[in-house]
């Protein structure tokens, strides 16, 4: 059975940083491409960043692009994504997917975490 628990969230001021971790079971994680969406209160959900299988590649979209970065450790089975300069604006629940491909969608992702609640006060 696959699992994706997040940690990390929390509350934090403007302009800071938290690092938030997905530690995955049932599955190995090298074969899997990994993602990171959030759902701000009343939005939909979002993508945050993406990685490759073996980290080479990553993406992001250009409201997170140069502060958050996404990483992944295949020997600890976990991702990581670290959030710098924090803005009120970040303010979420934050998941974490997983999926054989590739993919920057929502919809291409398989496996999904119950999600960290991050909030950003200004």
């Amino acid at each position: 059975q696959v699992q994706l628990v997040e940690s990390g969230g929390g509350l934090v001021q403007a302009g800071g940083s938290l690092r938030l971790s997905c530690a995955a079971s049932g599955l190995t994680l090298s074969s899997y491409a990994m993602g990171w969406f959030r759902q701000p209160p009343g939005k939909e959900r979002e993508f945050v960043a993406a990685i490759s299988q073996n980290g080479g590649t990553t993406s992001y979209p250009d409201s997170v692009k140069g502060r958050f970065t996404i990483s992944r450790d295949n020997a600890k089975s976990t991702v990581y994504l670290q959030m710098n300069t924090l803005k009120p604006e970040d303010t979420a629940v934050y998941y974490c997917a997983a999926d054989r491909r590739f993919t920057l969608t929502e919809t291409g992702y398989a496996y999904w975490g119950q999600g960290t609640q991050v909030t950003v006060s200004s």
